[in-house]
């Protein structure tokens, strides 16, 4: 088959010149960084409470600058509406998240108790977060656009304890259910004005009363330990209920070795992260790797749109992106002009997240930007980024890129029924380059998970052999380079083929006519399945069957026919999930008739009732 290593050599290697750079990168020497490089180093870069009390990400992330010359330093600047901002410093957020953290205690919510976000991207947000962690408490968010019963199963599941949110989203999302949920003893309105709806508190009137005590903030932290549970990070599966991943105090210290080495961060920079909290790109690194970093992290309250995207780049000086695919994806539909007029020449690296990225949008953005973009890899479980590309190294567009410093990565041989071959108590590896196999982690990271919270069963069948098995395919070069195929449950079987529908998907965006494709198989009496493409158009083409017939004549020329569509529907709106994955199984069992599973990560498509936003305005 084609694969989407062979498939690369359509897209000629990117190098760089380093002496160019505006900084130098802080990794250069890739080997040497892998070879030196301990857990326990990068550990040492942290402060740990004072007194050897422990560890806790809180004050790694905001006390321990506010308590030195940071303190006044912007450490969140929040771009409104009309393009106005405010700030929040590390000394301002020490402070209100020792307010919060005063709150819950006066509530008596304690270790280990769940406190739940549902709130859209505001300062209160950020307060709970760190206020949560301060109290030895453990925080999950939602994303503010779920339905009522996405919010029930996982304020549910994880037994929330608090719940911190606005009186629109509480009305809305929460009141319906709320009488199913008697471990939900408090929920703290961050806009009640006075005036809590019934069974509700009002956030700003506890917090006008609450003791931070005083100015040794760092004192009334609780003294976790590295091994502590900090955060419920739930994720769906394309099958059953909702999973609550387990991550620890620990866990920081991977969000700073990340954060340094993957998205090289420097004390000076402007930092935008375009995922919400909601998400757990939003939490690590929206949220937690830039403020240990002590660097200035941009936070957008309203969503994409293309000129507001390249007005914040210019107007804020945005040095580091990191953002997804799928935006990357719309700012190439909105046309490369969108971006003429704007001062770009702040932004040194980009970088990108959330599915695989199309050698496309590598391409797309040394065009418009001048900086190629940096896909990296990981995923909910792992809670930190895994695999990237790094500034300092030259990039093969479509790939995944290079494991970081102390994370080793392999490929586990699968068998026909898509299992891990298992020999004598060991997993049969993958050796031989651009060979397929499931991508696997040898445990031992900060950042990876402990557990699916109450399914320790789930839980044990991550692992085999001694590594953590990811569930996706990939293939690896004969340099390192790892190279993304799909999931498990997406590889598509036709005629004895493997089709990894991430290639094709990439193929049929080269296209000039194609702004997005998501790719399935589909029953075959005789091949088994055979490729089926839903593409969306760029503005200005017609959906005919002779743009139909083109599109998949141009894929068989570049994959041949084996691998390309035999099949091909236009569509005005794939289904993706709010953080932008398109959903393939969604798309298969619609095609099918199947059921089609969980829907509450779905992105609501465009027409429909918008959700409400903070302060209750649609």
């Amino acid at each position: 088959m084609t694969t989407g290593v062979e498939g690369a050599t359509r897209w000629p290697t990117i190098t760089k010149d380093v002496a160019a750079f505006p900084v130098q990168p802080n990794l250069l020497d890739y080997e040497a960084a892998r070879r030196d490089f301990s857990w326990d180093q990068a550990r040492q870069a942290l402060s740990g409470l004072p007194g050897g009390r422990g560890l806790n990400i809180a004050y790694e992330a905001v006390d321990r600058h506010a308590a030195g010359p940071n303190a006044g330093k912007e450490a969140l600047r929040f771009v409104r509406a009309d393009g106005s901002t405010t700030s929040l410093s590390y000394g301002d957020l020490a402070v209100q998240s020792g307010r919060f953290a005063a709150v819950l205690r006066s509530l008596g919510v304690g270790r280990g108790e769940r406190v739940f976000s549902l709130l859209g991207r505001s300062p209160e947000l950020y307060t709970a977060v760190l206020g949560t962690f301060k109290t030895g408490s453990v925080f999950c968010p939602l994303f503010s656009a779920f339905g009522p019963e996405p919010v029930r199963q996982r304020l549910h599941l994880g037994a929330g304890r608090a719940l911190v949110t606005t009186k629109a989203l509480y009305r809305k999302k929460v009141a319906p259910v709320r009488d199913t949920l008697p471990e939900l003893r408090f929920v703290l309105l961050v806009d009640a004005a006075g005036a809590p709806e019934p069974g509700t508190l009002d956030l700003a009137e506890l917090l006008a009363g609450a003791d931070p005590a005083g100015a040794d903030l760092a004192g009334d932290i609780a003294d976790t330990q590295p091994e502590d549970m900090a955060l419920l990070h739930f994720t769906s599966g394309t099958t059953g209920t909702p999973k609550g991943a387990i991550h620890v105090h620990d866990a920081v210290a991977a969000h700073y070795a990340t954060g340094r080495f993957a998205l090289d961060l420097h004390p000076d920079d402007i930092y935008w992260c375009t995922a919400d909290p909601g998400w757990v790109t939003g939490m690590s690194y929206g949220i937690i790797a830039p403020l240990v970093h002590g660097v200035t992290a941009i936070v957008d309250q309203e969503e994409l749109d293309a000129d507001r995207w390249y007005r914040i780049l210019a107007e804020q000086r945005v040095t580091v992106w990191y953002t997804a695919p799928t935006a990357l994806r719309m700012l190439m539909k909105a046309g490369a002009e969108r971006a003429a007029g704007h001062d770009l020449s702040a932004l040194r690296f980009v970088a990108s997240v959330g599915e695989p990225l199309n050698p496309e949008a590598v391409v797309w953005g040394k065009d418009v930007f001048g900086l190629p973009v940096h896909d990296n890899w990981w995923q909910t479980e792992t809670g930190g980024i895994m695999i990237a590309n790094y500034p300092a190294m030259p990039i093969r567009p479509g790939s995944m890129g290079r494991p970081l410093p102390g994370i080793e990565a392999a490929l586990v041989a699968r068998d026909a029924d898509g299992k891990p071959v298992v020999r004598d108590g060991g997993v049969q590896l993958v050796t031989e380059p651009d060979v397929m196999g499931e991508l696997a982690l040898r445990p031992g990271w900060p950042s990876m998970f402990r557990g699916y919270l109450n399914e320790e069963e789930r839980y044990r069948r991550c692992f085999a052999g001694g590594w953590y098995l990811t569930g996706d395919l990939a293939k690896r070069d004969a340099d390192g380079y790892f190279w993304f195929v799909g999931r498990g449950d997406d590889v598509i079987k036709s005629s004895g083929h493997l089709i990894g529908p991430f290639e094709v998907e990439s193929c049929l965006m080269e296209h000039p006519a194609v702004a997005e494709a998501g790719v399935i198989g589909v029953p075959d009496a005789v091949a088994g399945e055979v490729v089926k493409a839903f593409v969306e158009l760029r503005p200005g083409n017609e959906a005919t069957e002779d743009l139909q017939l083109d599109i998949i004549g141009f894929a068989r020329k570049r994959l041949g026919a084996a691998v390309a569509p035999r099949l091909l529907e236009f569509t005005a709106n794939l289904p993706k999930t709010r953080s932008g994955k398109i959903l393939r199984r969604l798309l298969k069992a619609r095609e099918l008739g199947l059921p089609e599973g969980d829907l509450s990560t779905l992105e609501t498509p465009q027409g429909h009732e918008p959700e409400p936003r903070e302060g209750g305005q649609p």
